[in-house]
């Protein structure tokens, strides 16, 4: 197999559940699971952190100079280490999810994130999440998907993720972030939000996690018989 053969892609919008499948999916792989809004996130934070706008690309850039961010696994969400801490905690938060989405509309940001990215992908068993890893940062995978659902599951679904982690929800006002962003990550011209065109398309809105993991598994199996007979026909 190749490394395209061992990277499954999965895009979507914010708040789709792309996070939750994704970390189940590569458990149930036993791959390696690639968040890379919580890389974009956590550039953001440490724009926050030094008083830098996140939409001016000559003081962000010179953040990336000696940008320290690692990813490791994590019993829920993925621990990410910022400058040696572990900031996981502190980018899950509306407020860094927006700084995400203007962060990664810089092209130097973009440029040094999906190098890092790729870098990961070239050790293959990779489930990748994000919202181009099937479109720029593995546009080669064999495996790509597409999850979706209605902006108002995706609200209530955020909404709920906060308040289990202790944090003050106005779903309201998370609905017209998820509407904002949605706008800004899909109008941007580098890397927009958009599905690939081998990607295969789920809108999770009326089903559970158990039913779009078995559904992934399925189509794998599928796609991965298919390539295998191709292969002894060759």
């Amino acid at each position: 197999m190749t490394d395209n053969d061992t990277i499954i892609t999965i895009d979507g919008p914010s708040g789709s559940g792309k996070s939750t499948i994704s970390r189940e999916l590569a458990r149930r792989l036993n791959y390696t699971y690639l968040d890379t809004g919580a890389m974009y996130r956590a550039v953001g934070l440490l724009a926050k952190r030094r008083n830098v706008a996140v939409d001016d690309e000559e003081q962000i850039s010179s953040l990336l100079t000696d940008l320290d961010l690692k990813l490791l696994p994590g019993k829920d969400d993925t621990r990410v280490l910022l400058e040696h801490e572990d900031v996981s905690a502190a980018i899950r938060t509306s407020e860094m999810g927006m700084a995400a989405s203007a962060v990664s509309a810089l092209p130097l940001v973009r440029k040094k994130l999906t190098r890092l990215q790729q870098e990961i992908g070239r050790q293959g068993a990779v489930v990748a999440e994000g919202r181009d890893t099937g479109t720029v940062v593995f546009p080669q995978a064999r495996y790509k998907f597409y999850l979706d659902a209605s902006p108002e599951e995706r609200a209530r679904r955020r909404s709920r993720q906060l308040q289990e982690k202790g944090q003050p929800v106005d779903e309201r006002k998370i609905f017209q972030q998820l509407i904002k962003r949605d706008h800004d990550d899909s109008s941007r011209s580098i890397a927009p939000l958009t599905a690939a065109n081998d990607a295969i398309h789920i809108n999770s809105s009326r089903m559970t996690v158990d039913e779009v993991l078995n559904f992934m598994m399925k189509q794998l199996a599928k796609n991965k018989k298919s390539v295998q007979n191709k292969k002894e026909i060759t």
